[in-house]
């Protein structure tokens, strides 16, 4: 690996660390953690699965995810409901509080994102466009 590689894997690093923290601040309300958070927007995007399914999607273990789901419960967010073909089996989907969480969070984090893309120039935006499309591919292809 070259050392420029190395200076922008530690750029890109920074730069996505502080980029997360901005979005953090736009939910300084927030009754859910990030770990929650990220279990929510995968219901909302791809819909009801069973706990495993999730916990293989977040890329974190089935007992760490069944705590987040049982947490979720608590909080009203997401329905559990039976597996309609395996008895042992669950299906999580998010609720209607959930739903309306996903749309709030959603909106903050996007009137601050698009605020700050408004002042950058047209050949500014077409480059943060191809970077979205490779850093999706790096962390789907993981």
């Amino acid at each position: 690996m070259t050392s420029d590689t190395r200076a922008l894997a530690s750029d890109l690093s920074l730069a996505v660390v502080r980029l997360t923290r901005h979005l953090r601040g736009r939910r300084s309300d927030a009754q859910v953690t990030l770990t929650q958070l990220s279990a929510l927007a995968t219901l909302s995007t791809e819909g009801a699965m069973t706990p495993g399914a999730l916990a293989a999607r977040e890329k974190v273990q089935p007992p760490s995810m069944t705590r987040v789901i049982a947490s979720l419960g608590d909080l009203g967010l997401v329905d559990r409901a039976p597996h309609p073909t395996d008895g042992r089996q669950i299906i999580v989907s998010l609720s209607s509080a959930g739903q309306a969480l996903m749309e709030s969070e959603t909106q903050a984090r996007e009137a601050w994102m698009t605020e700050k893309l408004s002042h950058l120039d047209d050949e500014q935006r077409a480059t943060l466009r191809d970077a979205v499309v490779i850093l999706t591919s790096l962390v789907e292809n993981d």
